[in-house]
């Protein structure tokens, strides 16, 4: 038996398996693991691996699945994410699905966790402990290396402006090469500008804050990161912003810092890159 995020067990699959996946970085993962053949529904926000990936239905979006057309699809297994998707229409898909998987990787070495549980629930042993060692070798890499300490602003929206708590995947991926997210919340709710005012923090627990600048919070920032995803920020975005700011920023590909699954293994050698700059 197999525990998921949640605590669920999950035996070993048998007979004839269909597997739903709403989380994109889950779906390039099954991919990874020689599950494309098996896969029968995708989100739209599920395009990788091209051109693989094309052959799987579409079921909505991560927030608005198509629950009438999942349920014509007769899936056997539907993998979710807790930030993905939404409790509500988890709930519901449990009451036509038998085997509802939740993943919620926090940090770059949950990523092995994940590959095991899908391998032991679906049978690709030799493909996961493959993806463990390319893994832990570039967080191995990457760990080798001196980094020099930089607090850096990870902006992942605009209007209004949001940024990600140190209690994401997104933070902890980032301080694999000493980058330290602002807001410095150490576990607790993190404090971002609200109406202006940098005392009052937002709502306890909010691990995607949203925030206003302002020169306090500019002059403490060494270097702001335009993620090009859920916001489809630009070099045309980076480069008007630190015109405003007077503070370097750089526009950084967003799949690679908050995707985990197989990508991770690319991430991080990415982000290795991306901080030698």
């Amino acid at each position: 038996m197999w525990r998921d995020a949640i605590g669920q067990q999950h035996a070993a699959a048998t007979g004839e398996v269909r597997i739903a996946s709403l989380v994109p970085s889950v779906t390039e993962l099954l991919f990874a693991l020689d599950l494309g053949p098996l896969l029968v529904a995708r989100t739209g926000f599920c395009v990788h691996p091209e051109p693989a990936v094309r052959a799987v239905a579409k079921v909505g979006g991560t927030k608005d699945v198509r629950l009438e057309k999942l349920r014509a699809l007769a899936p056997t297994h539907v993998i979710v994410n807790v930030d993905e998707n939404r409790r509500e229409t988890v709930e519901e898909i449990r009451s036509f699905v038998p085997n509802v998987i939740v993943t919620h990787p926090c940090g770059p070495e949950d990523n092995f966790d994940l590959y095991r549980l899908l391998a032991g629930i679906f049978g690709r042993h030799a493909q996961a402990e493959a993806l463990c060692a390319a893994l832990q070798a570039e967080l191995d890499a990457i760990r080798a290396r001196a980094w020099p300490a930089r607090r850096v602003l990870y902006a992942i929206w605009q209007d209004p402006w949001m940024t990600v708590s140190r209690d994401t995947y997104i933070s902890r991926m980032l301080a694999l090469v000493n980058w330290q997210t602002w807001p410095e919340d150490s576990g607790k709710a993190p404090r971002a500008c609200v109406d202006g005012d940098c005392s009052r923090p937002n709502a306890p627990g909010e691990r995607y804050p949203s925030f206003r600048w302002n020169d306090a919070l500019v002059h403490s920032l060494d270097e702001v990161l335009l993620s090009t995803e859920p916001y489809r920020f630009t070099e045309e975005h980076a480069d008007a912003l630190e015109r405003q700011l007077g503070k370097p920023v750089m526009l950084v590909d967003g799949e690679m810092v908050s995707w985990y699954g197989s990508r991770a293994i690319e991430g991080v050698r990415y982000l290795a890159e991306l901080a030698a700059r």
